[in-house]
């Protein structure tokens, strides 16, 4: 009982940061933030450290936006610079924290600053926020650490990072083009309905004529939507936050639409390069890395972005564990293409499966962006032509019965 009070009083203490200035030995002023439970606690360390402390103020931790990846992913190439050049990882800490726009960087990165000062290791300071460093960076940075070749794989990480932020950024633009053009129409399509058809069918009132078809039919959807708008948004907006309610809480749900996005007949074929060069680029990052193919194989499933390839990993973990070879474990999956299994055999033969593996992402990447640059020049024909029909069917719907009456007259 004693114990795990003592735990909680040390959890709360961690809730307040202290932003200080003073002068060091030399008479320059300094600044920065502690984590403590007190004043008297930051200024007794301060001047541990030779430190005069002349201000000292409690700052509340709110405040400040989301850590987004890009921004950790500048934070590890800048932390692998200072490294390189000889600057000590904690003045590195203390440089890019001040550099930084975000105040939850600032906080996180002194966080760990302190944690590494009082003795813990630098990846179980980074365990300690799993949000922003997921096991893969801390498998890393043990390594790193272990081997005494930490500022390498940091900027081996860095890389690594900046290369899946890129496919992540190909692959979102190729997906948001149709489906912003989507809801626009949308909303074009809704205004016309409740407005605009409105004010025509008042004008056919007059007509004292019998009206063609397509207007009729065009009139009546105009009608219902006007009399139901508020059920077709209800359904719309509701069914859309139940959907991403359920695909958050039920792994079942994921896996089938994971395995529904790489059956798409256009999108899919762009979404399983993405994966594979993921996962062909995380694995041969931790395997380059020193980390043992069964515990690096932990991190990759995640990394690839689908639920297929998550389970498909689990599944090629086991089998490695019994002894199995990778590429073997890879082909009863039936997810990888056969130019990957080649490569996974040659570099598995010929001891150098981090290179091949190395050589799969950058192919499947590059791959990745033709599918993108030749996605969108298919895609605007495609979505030019749907809009077309769609604004233009329902603009020659409502004049037919003008163009009728002027062939009477």
């Amino acid at each position: 009982m004693a114990t795990a009070s003592t735990a909680a009083a040390r959890q709360q203490i961690k809730d307040f940061v202290f932003e200080w200035e003073g002068r060091d030995r030399n008479g320059k002023i300094v600044r920065g933030e502690l984590r403590a439970g007190g004043e008297a606690m930051v200024n007794a360390t301060l001047r541990r450290q030779g430190i005069m402390v002349s201000k000292v103020r409690k700052r509340r931790t709110s405040a400040g936006r989301s850590i987004k990846q890009k921004e950790i992913a500048l934070f590890t190439r800048q932390l692998a610079t200072m490294l390189k050049a000889g600057v000590p990882l904690l003045q590195s800490f203390e440089i890019v924290a001040r550099g930084s726009n975000n105040p939850r960087l600032t906080r996180l990165l002194t966080d760990i600053r302190n944690d590494v000062e009082t003795g813990t290791s630098l990846s179980s300071a980074f365990r300690k926020h799993p949000l922003q460093f997921d096991s893969l960076y801390c498998n890393l940075i043990e390594a790193g650490e272990a081997a005494g070749i930490l500022e390498t794989l940091l900027e081996r990480l860095a890389s690594y990072q900046e290369k899946t932020l890129e496919i992540k950024a190909k692959v979102r633009s190729a997906l948001v083009y149709p489906t912003s053009v989507l809801i626009v129409a949308f909303v074009v399509v809704s205004i016309i309905m409740l407005w605009v058809i409105p004010a025509f069918k008042d004008i056919f009132k007059n007509f004292g004529a019998d009206l063609p078809l397509p207007t009729l039919m065009v009139i009546s959807m105009s009608e219902t939507f006007v009399q139901y708008w508020w059920a077709i948004f209800g359904i719309l907006i509701g069914g859309s936050y139940m959907f991403m309610q359920t695909w958050k809480r039920s792994e079942r749900m994921q896996m089938g639409m994971d395995r529904l996005v790489l059956k798409l007949p256009i999108f899919g074929e762009l979404l399983h390069k993405a994966s594979v060069a993921r996962w062909s680029r995380t694995l041969s990052t931790m395997f380059a890395a020193g980390v043992p193919l069964v515990e690096a194989l932990d991190s990759v499933g995640g990394a690839s972005g689908n639920r297929v390839f998550q389970v498909a990993t689990e599944q090629i973990q086991r089998s490695v564990a019994t002894g199995a070879a990778l590429t073997t474990s890879m082909q009863t999956t039936g997810i990888f293409p056969n130019m990957v299994l080649q490569m996974s055999a040659i570099g598995e033969e010929s001891g150098s499966l981090d290179a091949m593996l190395g050589k799969v992402a950058d192919f499947y990447e590059a791959e990745v962006d033709e599918a993108v640059k030749s996605l969108s020049s298919l895609m605007e024909p495609i979505i030019i032509v749907f809009l077309g029909t769609l604004i233009g069917g329902i603009v020659v719907s409502m004049y037919l019965p003008i163009f009728k009456l002027g062939q009477v007259v």
